[in-house]
């Protein structure tokens, strides 16, 4: 079992590589399968044993080949969170079409925590196969009930994540005269919606909330940020999401 476990790790790191190619290239509209990583000071094609997933940071001690750039710790973390990631949900639930969409899910999510959290932007590229993707597993006549919802819980979830979402900037549209969120959040809460159902979305916006104000209140309180300030909502619903599945078996559904 250490070696399969071993082998899920080096692939979740793998994976975390590719996530990263995306978090760097999808918002600049950049080919994310044909074009071979080069360095963002020299230009030079970084070679195979300088892209080796965890090892190569460590080995190159976080700096580029030709001594001219450093590389940024973010490509480590995202290697390492995504095969960590890998790792628990094989963990938890062994060789099955669960780990399958878990992993899956892992993978968007990570590439959509750090382009929000760097653009402030959620791309339609990530959210509607999310969406898509959340909706159609559940016809799945074995699929993991006790986890996910089935096609009309799906469905009213996808519906009822969307027009929460919508239904806030709006509101806010019209009582402070400027955007308070972006679509990408309704779309990406809709995601939520279809892959864990309708009952999920309060526990989720609930706990989305409450750890942006909590990560947010120094800065209010030193008055570094304010109210009207700019956040990047996605990374809050992912942890929201995550938060949600860890504590889901405690909570009290509807």
């Amino acid at each position: 079992m250490l070696f399969i476990y071993f082998v899920v790790f080096i692939l979740g790191s793998l994976w975390g590589s590719f996530c990263n190619v995306c978090i760097y290239r999808l918002p600049k509209k950049e080919n994310i399968v044909s074009d071979r990583s080069k360095c963002r000071s020299c230009k030079k094609k970084i070679n195979w044993y300088d892209n080796i997933p965890l090892i190569s940071y460590l080995v190159l001690k976080g700096n580029c080949r030709c001594g001219k750039i450093k590389i940024d710790f973010r490509y480590f973390l995202v290697e390492l969170v995504t095969a960590l990631g890998f790792l628990s949900i094989f963990y938890l639930y062994g060789i099955s079409i669960t780990t399958l969409l878990l992993i899956i899910l892992t993978i968007f999510f990570v590439i959509i925590f750090f382009i929000d959290l760097d653009h402030f932007i959620i791309p339609n590229e990530l959210t509607f196969p999310l969406m898509i993707i959340g909706f159609l597993k559940s016809f799945d006549p074995n699929i993991n009930l006790s986890l996910f919802p089935n096609y009309l819980d799906s469905l009213i979830g996808g519906v009822f994540g969307y027009i929460l979402i919508w239904g806030i900037i709006t509101l806010y549209l019209k009582i402070r005269k400027k955007e308070g969120m972006g679509l990408g959040d309704a779309k990406l809460l809709a995601a939520i919606g279809f892959w864990f159902g309708w009952y999920s979305i309060p526990y989720v916006i609930f706990l989305s909330s409450l750890s942006a104000l909590l990560i947010a209140l120094p800065s209010l309180i030193n008055k570094s940020k304010s109210l009207s300030s700019q956040i990047p909502f996605g990374p809050y619903l992912i942890f929201g999401t995550v938060a949600y599945l860890v504590v889901r078996n405690y909570l009290t559904f509807i």
